[in-house]
């Protein structure tokens, strides 16, 4: 009896209303698909090696032992891990919004100084090194062992599928999404040898099962699933290598400086490193910068804008090496046993010469001026420490607060208009007394503590100041002395960031790694094929093909269909004695009677 006779008899009877029914037909729905996953049985098993996930609140009642597979279930699931993954990365935001100790232990310093409620939480919270928090670490743990309890079960699975074969075909291949069926002449056993031929030239794993042929394709999915897992694990070894056995400092360096760099901790002038890492396994090389190339866009909208940055070096791997020649450019980096030496900024070092009373040279050299503005007008601070008499003959110490511009605009523009030196002018105001330097506290070289320092007056009872040009010479009041602005070439300075991170090129490949193992895992299809050739009750061979998928895709019926066309010239159709025309025979890929969407 059909549906509609059914629901009719049930009308007349009065007994079950449209819910009733609706009721049934949800019943014989659910009824259907367990029946659909009965039939395919073993066919559609093990199409993925991704672990079975459970609910995350239904917890076991086993015990502790429960518990315990519970939670170990729940660490190694997707869901977990990709949280993990997300926590990791808002854990990390606070490292590059809050001044770090690893990075420059003076702003960590200041910022305590400045908020004194938010400074001592920050500190309580570990948030002034972030990544080497108690918080931080168990999250990055928690994620490493996420991802290893995720792949070595996976990975022991795909293994076994890989050595094993196919699956036989369920007994109903109507069930499966894509499938196709029509009657043929050929011998069922030269059906299935022709099939297993085209298959196998498809790079489908085939054999013969029964009266069947079992065929399966796209095991780089898992491979590239198991690939893009494994890839997350290098990189977060060589991220977390990197954080604990890295090295980072600075030095700046006067071109033609003989002295130049060598690569002890004593050199740097600033230096931060892991708290793995051993000072004592510095590489012992040296280099020294020659020649500071710079040039500038000389007209248009774009003028001033720096068009070439060039450090001419010579450098030495070791004492018993030669030195060689190189170039450090912006992007371009020394790489130099195991570190890589970054040209990160320059300015102009102009030369004086300070003089006593007495006519004597008690300071000659280039002191560094750093720039602040994108013209290069630069501030520094000259120190005459030692040397130094006043006219009664008592030791002294001179300071001269400095303002360097390479193109002096005019009266009134003591801003740079320029960054090359085409009208340098130095700005000077004298000072003496004591410079603070034996007192035992750090200070910035390149400023000057104004405050506990007497100014020299000028004849208006001003702080003495002069604009010097290249071989002018600024008096000092009272017969104290005299500084002159050199003539010749300012010379340059550049600074160089030596950096020792281990792990880079490791995190380079697994981010390549993880990147291609996650394409194979969205565009590679897991799928099965059968092709089913028995001799039907009137001695004609009945050929059934299907497919099935890990998901639904379109491409499936397609390549069934494909599959169908490629095997017709070796099992062409039989004619169909029920059809007009007996010479007339086709072969369709229909979907199974409960599934949508397949293609003709």
């Amino acid at each position: 009896m059909s549906n509609t006779d059914t629901h009719t008899d049930h009308s007349r009877a009065g007994d079950p209303g449209p819910e009733d029914t609706a009721a049934e037909d949800a019943t014989a729905a659910l009824t259907r698909d367990e029946a659909d996953a009965r039939e395919i049985g073993a066919a559609g098993s093990q199409l993925s090696t991704a672990p079975r996930e459970e609910p995350l609140l239904s917890g076991p009642t086993l015990g502790p032992i429960g518990w315990v597979r519970w939670f170990w279930r729940q660490l190694t699931s997707m869901r977990i891990a990709l949280l993990l993954l997300l926590m990791l990365s808002l854990a990390a935001i606070p490292g590059s919004l809050i001044p770090q100790t690893s990075a420059d232990q003076n702003k960590v310093d200041t910022f305590i100084t400045e908020h004194t409620t938010l400074g001592p939480l920050y500190d309580k919270l570990q948030l002034f090194h972030v990544y080497s928090s108690v918080w931080f670490s168990a999250i990055y743990i928690l994620l490493f062992i996420s991802l290893i309890g995720c792949i070595i079960p996976r990975t022991w699975q795909f293994v076994g599928q890989l050595r094993g074969r196919p699956p036989g075909a369920p007994s109903r291949l109507t069930r499966l999404p894509a499938y196709t069926t029509w009657r043929t002449d050929a011998e069922p056993e030269a059906v299935r040898e022709a099939a297993l031929a085209i298959l196998k030239r498809r790079r489908f794993r085939a054999h013969v099962v029964g009266d069947a042929v079992a065929a399966e394709k796209g095991y780089l999915r898992e491979t590239g699933n198991l690939m893009f897992h494994v890839a997350l694990i290098v990189m977060l070894l060589a991220f977390a290598s990197g954080s604990l056995f890295k090295s980072e400092g600075g030095k700046l360096i006067l071109e033609g400086d003989q002295d130049g760099f060598s690569n002890t901790l004593s050199q740097y002038d600033d230096f931060t490193s892991g708290p793995l890492f051993d000072t004592a396994n510095l590489a012992p090389f040296s280099f020294s910068l020659d020649d500071f190339i710079g040039t500038y866009e000389r007209s248009g909208p774009e003028i001033g804008t720096a068009r070439k940055f060039q450090a001419d070096i010579h450098y030495s791997a070791g004492p018993g090496d030669t030195e060689h020649k190189g170039v450090i450019k912006e992007n371009h980096p020394l790489k130099i046993e195991g570190s890589n030496v970054y040209l990160i900024s320059h300015g102009y070092a102009p030369s004086v010469t300070v003089k006593d009373g007495k006519g004597k040279v008690v300071f000659h050299g280039t002191t560094p001026m750093l720039p602040f503005d994108k013209n290069l007008s630069s501030s520094g601070a000259i120190k005459v420490m030692d040397g130094y008499r006043d006219k009664n003959g008592k030791k002294d110490q001179l300071g001269f607060a400095a303002l360097f511009v390479p193109t002096f605009g005019g009266k009134g523009q003591m801003l740079s208009q320029f960054p090359a030196t085409d009208f340098p002018v130095l700005n000077i105001g004298a000072y003496h007394g004591d410079l603070g330097v034996d007192s035992g506290i750090p200070q910035n070289v390149y400023q000057l503590n104004t405050k506990v320092l007497k100014p020299f007056k000028d004849a208006k009872g001003q702080i003495l100041k002069q604009s010097l040009l290249p071989g002018d010479t600024m008096k000092l009041p009272g017969g104290a002395g005299s500084i002159t602005f050199d003539k010749g070439p300012v010379k340059e300075w550049a600074s160089f960031q030596v950096t020792h991170q281990p792990g880079e090129l490791w995190a380079l490949g697994g981010a390549i790694a993880a990147i291609l193992g996650l394409a194979g895992s969205l565009f590679i299809q897991r799928r099965r094929v059968w092709v089913k050739a028995v001799t039907g009750p009137d001695g004609v061979t009945v050929l059934e093909m299907a497919g099935l998928g890990r998901s639904e895709s379109a491409k499936l019926p397609e390549e069934l269909g494909d599959l169908a066309v490629t095997l017709i010239p070796e099992a062409p159709p039989a004619p169909d004695p029920d059809a007009d025309d007996a010479g007339e025979a086709s072969a369709a890929v229909a979907p199974a009677d409960h599934a949508e969407g397949a293609e003709k």
